[in-house]
């Protein structure tokens, strides 16, 4: 339950549309090297 909770149905959940979206709208140089590898992980197609 705690990890449906989390991870499955939190919408800014790393990989999720919205935490995507929110990545977009920050200025590159200021992504931590975690969030550009995980932009290439699950936002680019």
């Amino acid at each position: 339950m705690t990890f449906a909770r989390h991870c499955v149905f939190d919408g800014s959940s790393v990989g999720s549309e919205e935490w995507c979206a929110s990545l977009d709208e920050k200025d590159k140089g200021d992504w931590s090297a975690n969030e550009a590898a995980d932009y290439a992980k699950y936002c680019v197609f």
